[in-house]
């Protein structure tokens, strides 16, 4: 079974193109500059094949934000902790 579409990958060749020619441009409606790098004509790709619903894996959560919400579930443990303590 394949992760992406045919169509998805077919997004992802065009913004390689436009990236290629110099007309892609990151950021809403394109005012954060034009596109250098190459995985970031690829993610823009894809994330505009989701847009369009097409077949593509969700993207990954970062590694801060795993690390944040696992001190948010520590920190509760911390304080629901202390406060058993403070009824004895």
């Amino acid at each position: 079974m394949a992760r992406y579409s045919r169509s998805a990958s077919k997004d992802v060749e065009r913004a390689m193109e436009r990236r290629k020619k110099g007309t892609l441009k990151s950021g809403p409606d394109g005012k954060g500059g034009t596109v250098k790098s190459r995985k970031q004509a690829i993610a823009i790709g894809l994330s505009e094949a989701r847009a369009k619903g097409k077949k593509v894996p969700a993207k990954k959560k970062t590694a801060a934000k795993k690390k944040s919400a696992a001190r948010n579930k520590t920190g509760a443990r911390r304080k629901t902790a202390a406060k058993s303590r403070k009824k004895r």
